[in-house]
Parts: C-alpha cells; sequence; structure tokens
C-alpha cells in the first residue's frame, strides 16, 4: 500500500516539516539551557576568585596603611618609642575597616621568631579581651586541629608575610567561623600587625551576586525558549503555505504532463520525429546531470564552510560573552576592552580569508596563468580539510616549494578537488583501515606531473580507462553522476592539452595530472 500520493504529498510534508523543526527547536532550547548554565557556574568560579583576591588585596592595603601611619609617627621628634607603641596600640583597638563586617586589628609583639610556647605577647585585640597581654603559643590549634600560628610565622620568617585561612571566634557571637587573616611583620618594633576578614562575609556578597546573575541567566533563557516556539510557530505556517504552493504546482504538473502525452503520441508517428525527440532528451540529460554535479559540489562548498566557521564562531561567542561578564560587574577595564577586540578581529579576519578562498574558487577565469603549485593544493586543502578530518583520512602533500605551473587556475583546482573528493569517497566507502592521501609532484623537464595516491584498493573496473567515460560510476545513483572524472580527462586533455591518467599502486589507486611547460 502506497502511503505517498499525489493527494497527501502536501500533507506528508507537514508533518515530516513540524516533526523535524519541533525536534530542532527542542534540541536547540535543550543545548542552549545546558550551555547557559555551564557557562553561569564558570563566571561564578571566575567571580569568587577575583572576589577573594580582592579581598586580600584590601587586607594588605589595610596593614600598609596602618604601617604607613606608624613609619610616620616614629619621624616626629621628642616622642619616646614607649609612647608611640601606647597611641599606636590604643588607635589599632579602636578602628575597623569595611562598615558593618566582623573586621578588626591584631597585633603581636615577637618574643621568639622562631616559635614555641611563648613566641608573642597578644597585645591588640578587640575580639578577644581576655588574651590580652598574655603570651601566645604556637602548638594552638583551631577548632579544625590547624596551628595556624605556626604556619603565619613560618611564612613571615621567610616572606616578611603571610595569608593565613583558620577557625576562629566571631565577634560578639560564640560561634567559629572561618577566617582569611593578612600577616605582616613590622621590623622597627617586631610586631606582626594582623587584619582578618571572616568568610561567611564573603559569601553574603558571593551569594548576591549568584542569585543576581542566575535571575540574568532565567531571564535570557526564558527570553530565548519564546522566540524559539514563536519561530517554531511561523516556520508551521510557512510549511502549511508552502504545502498549498505544492499542491498547485502538482495540479499544473498533471496538466503538463497530460500535455506532453499528447505530444509525444504525436511524435511517435513518424521515426525520424522520434530520433530527433530522443536527441534532444540526451542533450537535456547531459545538462541536468552538469547541473546536478555543480548543486553537489556547492553542497560541499557549504559544508565545507560550516566546517572551517564552527570553531571561529566558538571562540567569537567566548569573547563577547568574556565581555559582557566583565561589563556587568563593572570589570571592563580599557586594556581588557582593547585585547578583547583584537582578538575578535583575528577571528573574522579568519573567517574572511575562508569566504575569499571559497569565493576565488568559484570564480571564472579565462586566461592561463602561472602559480606556483603547493599555493593551489593549499587552497584546495582550505576547502576539504574538514571533510578529510572528519572522515579521519590523513593527508600527506611532498611539494616543492618553488614548482609553478602555467595554465587555467581554477579548471586546474576543479580537476585537483574532483580527484580529491573520489578519493575520500572510496576511502570511506571501503571503510579503510587507516586511510591516507599521498599529493606529490615530479617536473619531467617537458611537464609537471601532479600525483594523488591514496590506499583505497585500486581501481577494479577493466579496462582502467573506463572511469573517464561520461555518465560510468561505482556509486549509488543517488551518491554519484559519473561525470566528475569525464569532466576532468576532458579539462586536463582537450583544455590544457595534457594528460589525465590512473594506474593502480599496491595500496590503492594513484591519479596522475600532466601539464606541458610552455616557453
Amino acid at each position: 500500500m502506497n502511503l505517498i500520493t499525489e493527494k497527501n504529498l502536501s500533507k506528508i510534508i507537514i508533518y515530516i516539516f513540524i516533526i523535524i523543526m519541533s525536534t530542532m527547536i527542542f534540541m536547540v532550547s535543550y543545548f542552549y539551557v545546558t550551555n547557559a548554565y555551564e557557562d553561569f557556574e564558570i563566571q561564578m568560579e571566575k567571580f569568587t576568585q577575583e572576589y577573594y583576591d580582592g579581598q586580600k588585596k584590601i587586607l594588605k592595603k589595610e596593614i600598609d596603611t596602618i604601617i604607613d601611619v606608624m613609619n610616620y609617627n616614629i619621624t616626629k621628634e621628642n616622642i619616646p618609642e614607649k609612647d608611640l607603641k601606647a597611641d599606636t596600640i590604643r588607635l589599632l583597638n579602636n578602628i575597623s575597616f569595611q562598615e558593618s563586617k566582623s573586621n578588626y586589628y591584631f597585633v603581636y609583639d615577637i618574643k621568639n621568631m622562631k616559635g614555641g610556647d611563648e613566641f608573642a605577647r597578644l597585645i591588640v585585640n578587640p575580639n578577644r579581651p581576655d588574651l590580652l597581654g598574655s603570651l601566645i603559643s604556637t602548638n594552638y590549634k583551631d577548632a579544625d586541629g590547624k596551628k595556624f600560628r605556626e604556619e603565619f610565622l613560618s611564612n613571615i620568617r621567610v616572606h616578611g608575610e603571610s595569608y593565613t585561612q583558620y577557625a576562629y571566634k566571631k565577634p560578639n557571637s560564640i560561634s567559629i567561623k572561618q577566617k582569611l587573616s593578612y600577616f605582616k611583620h613590622y621590623k622597627n618594633w617586631n610586631w606582626v600587625i594582623a587584619v582578618g576578614v571572616y568568610t561567611d562575609d564573603i559569601e553574603v556578597e558571593i551569594e548576591k551576586k549568584r542569585k543576581a546573575l542566575e535571575t540574568k541567566v532565567r531571564s535570557q533563557v526564558g527570553q530565548n525558549i519564546v522566540l524559539f516556539i514563536m519561530f517554531l510557530s511561523i516556520a508551521i505556517l510557512i510549511s502549511i503555505v508552502v504545502s498549498q504552493k505544492i499542491d498547485e504546482v502538482l495540479k499544473t504538473y498533471q496538466n503538463k504532463v497530460k500535455v506532453k502525452t499528447e505530444e509525444l503520441e504525436e511524435l511517435n508517428e513518424t521515426l525520424e520525429r522520434r530520433v530527433t525527440e530522443e536527441v534532444e532528451k540526451n542533450r537535456e540529460k547531459e545538462q541536468v546531470l552538469v547541473q546536478k554535479s555543480r548543486f553537489i559540489a556547492l553542497g560541499e562548498m557549504i559544508s565545507n564552510i560550516a566546517h572551517q566557521w564552527r570553531q571561529p564562531l566558538s571562540e567569537l561567542s567566548s569573547i563577547l560573552m568574556y565581555i559582557k561578564f566583565k561589563h556587568s560587574i563593572n570589570a571592563l577595564d580599557d586594556e581588557t576592552m582593547v585585547k578583547k577586540s583584537k582578538e575578535a578581529d583575528k577571528v573574522l579576519d579568519y573567517m574572511s580569508h575562508t569566504i575569499d578562498d571559497f569565493r576565488n574558487f568559484f570564480m571564472p577565469k579565462k586566461e592561463k596563468e602561472t602559480f606556483y603549485l603547493y599555493g593551489i593544493i593549499d587552497s584546495v586543502m582550505t576547502i576539504v580539510s574538514s571533510s578529510l578530518t572528519n572522515s579521519n583520512i590523513k593527508v600527506d602533500i611532498n611539494l616543492d616549494m618553488n614548482t609553478q605551473v602555467t595554465t587555467y587556475l581554477n579548471e586546474y583546482e576543479q580537476v585537483v578537488l574532483n580527484i580529491l573528493k573520489n578519493a575520500k569517497d572510496v576511502l570511506i566507502e571501503k571503510n579503510t583501515k587507516n586511510p591516507f592521501i599521498k599529493i606529490s609532484a615530479e617536473d619531467t623537464g617537458k611537464c609537471i606531473v601532479l600525483y594523488i595516491e591514496d590506499n583505497g584498493g585500486g581501481i577494479t573496473v577493466e579496462p582502467k580507462a573506463k572511469i573517464f567515460e561520461p555518465y560510468f560510476s561505482t556509486k549509488d545513483d543517488s551518491d554519484g553522476t559519473g561525470i566528475g572524472l569525464y569532466m576532468s580527462k576532458v579539462i586536463v586533455d582537450k583544455n590544457m592539452k595534457g594528460k589525465l591518467k590512473v594506474s593502480n599502486t599496491k595500496k590503492g589507486a594513484r591519479f596522475a595530472i600532466s601539464i606541458p611547460k610552455e616557453v
């Protein structure tokens, strides 16, 4: 039973179109949402790292400011050191930074830089008045069992400063929280001056940023999903209109068929008219095949452009998302903008160069040119490299950079492209293990011979020259027209006055393109 008839053809097209478009929209939406949330997590990781780094810089800046004040006070005349220290202790006991945060300064008067049970006396700590004036031990462990005093003292001995994270009591509470502190040695008085920030305060700011970003991402996802649905609805409406047009075309076609049938009946009345008609049909068929070959080539070009652009588009998207993220957190400085603009320009230049390569390939040229053989092969490889790479086909190019050929450039490229395409198709069809294509050249004195060799098993038909006959193809009708090699043979033998030959090697076929030198 035939499911597809002229009567229900348009409906079937609509159903198939709706199914395909719905599937595509669903997949695009799914991957968009997945990628959006993956990018969200990456942005949060970067923000968290940058926020912590910023907090470290703030802590260091606060200590440096205090030390600058202390150094300034030391320069004052007629003030005893004892009084200066007392004034400094009062100052540090009564100041804090970052309003509404649990941050304060604390100071150790070092007695033994090597550490030990009485390595220092705690002289400033608004959070622990019970320890003021007490001797402090480096063997003390926090709630997690970490000897943090031993750690920061060890870093100070080497670097003069230390960033240390540990568990400590939070001011005005009995809870123990993680704290990140910056310690710096003040050599003039042999003090270690420190200031810290509790990480739960940092996490509050990070959580605010996370919620803001989540809201933004959800809004963007929702907007895009609505857009996808609108696009699907429009596409369905268009498909309905197209199906109606198809019905009209089918009816017109049926009328034309009826008219043509009547005409053929009339033409069959005489043999001469029948022969004439058959010749005309063959000519039209040849034109259709040539046109089909062109469309296939064009389709492959479009596919190759897609392959060539996929990675640059991904890079360009990443650059734009980075700029957008930096702008959203007010961190987009001129240096970053210039750097990312240059990266985007580089990607766009590459994409523009790709378009120029494909455009030049199809641009007709009627005059002979002298060109470097390596450059032409490189241009053709730009077009086919993606499809060869996707098929895991290795290409070995062994050419002299100075070898030149004088002939019709675009037609020469077309011949090379046809042979490479046939080699690729054979390797894929035969599922060849470790497939490869070798390209080399030889200067015989009279000709420049380009060899293209594969390991696809060779030509099995006899005689081998039969593959250059029109309409001959080893592929299915849907996969080949049988005119690619025929056209290549005509171009080389007739247009270029050269020779296109094929022979078998131990592993596959070897095509030789011989172009005579011009004096």
